[in-house]
């Protein structure tokens, strides 16, 4: 059997789409996998914040046309960048492992959030990953970041930054993890709903790439990030959002905590929940943040 996987052409993810690639041939020796390269609207448009341009679909969307019109048996995602509405006749087959979901801080001199210096020039164009920084600390200057991983360490390594904030995950994935001068804690910045996990797509009337692909599915990590998804689906979807959710299976049930903070650091309503059910757990938990006032939040950044 061979696959043809669509990925973006970004190191990040045609490192994505091989760790999958690696993790399928280990359990079908035989399959045979070839990539097929896309350049997404999100990889085009630099020189304009995520939020601008979007933010849903942007770095999945052609993906999915080329699943859809039989070029591709698969694709391969990092799964916070995935719009929470499903899109029709096409179906997550897969969720591997995840690898660790933290935001960390990458910094020339090795500063941390708390000993930056007053008004350091910090680059994220993420209302999430703003908003937590400027809670600890409003002083900073947030400045926008684009590029793909290895281009935005290259920045600040050449000064255009005092730091910037990424996902720990695409570091360690690329080998860059030796940049990183604080790992945040998960009271300090929670990180995006999905991150650090991958999703692999393929037609749902595929029945022999389903089949293939549900081999590397891991069912813990799928439950975490169902409920992170649904909890963000329940305040609007939209991964430019100043949402955050993490989740955790343990003893057979869930723990999510998830926040809605305003992008100026000043507002913040973070609660946590615990369920068996992933789905009704982050509808639940979107509920109750919307009942403590997050719906004046998010129309603020809207």
């Amino acid at each position: 059997m061979q696959l043809t996987f669509a990925t973006r052409p970004s190191a990040l993810a045609r490192w994505q789409t091989a760790r999958v690639i690696q993790l399928l041939q280990a359990a079908h020796p035989e399959l045979e996998c070839s990539e097929y390269i896309i350049t997404t609207i999100g990889d085009r448009v630099l020189d304009r914040p995520l939020p601008e341009i979007g933010g849903k679909g942007l770095f999945t969307s052609e993906l999915e046309n080329a699943l859809l019109s039989g070029k591709v048996h698969a694709a391969v995602h990092s799964l916070k960048d995935l719009p929470v509405e499903d899109t029709p006749e096409i179906v997550v087959a897969a969720v591997p492992e995840r690898e660790a979901a933290f935001d960390v801080l990458v910094s020339a001199d090795g500063w941390t959030i708390s000993n930056l210096p007053e008004g350091a020039r910090v680059g994220t164009c993420s209302h999430r990953r703003t908003a937590q920084l400027l809670a600890r600390r409003p002083d900073l200057t947030i400045l926008p970041l684009r590029g793909n991983v290895d281009t935005r360490v290259r920045k600040v390594l050449n000064g255009e930054y005092d730091a910037i904030v990424l996902a720990q995950a695409g570091l360690t994935r690329l080998g860059l993890e030796a940049h990183i001068s604080e790992v945040f804690p998960l009271d300090v910045m929670l990180p995006a709903p999905g991150q650090g996990a991958l999703a692999v797509q393929c037609r749902a009337d595929d029945v022999e790439t389903l089949e293939v692909l549900s081999s590397i599915h891991d069912p813990i990590t799928a439950a975490a990030v169902d409920a992170e998804r649904a909890f963000l689906s329940g305040l609007g979807g939209g991964c430019s959002l100043p949402v955050a959710a993490f989740a955790q299976k343990n003893n057979g049930q869930i723990i999510l905590t998830g926040a809605v903070i305003s992008v100026d650091g000043t507002e913040a309503i973070r609660l946590s929940a615990v369920d068996e059910d992933p789905h009704k757990l982050g509808e639940r938990l979107a509920d109750l943040v919307l009942e403590r006032g997050a719906a004046d939040i998010l129309r603020a950044t809207a």
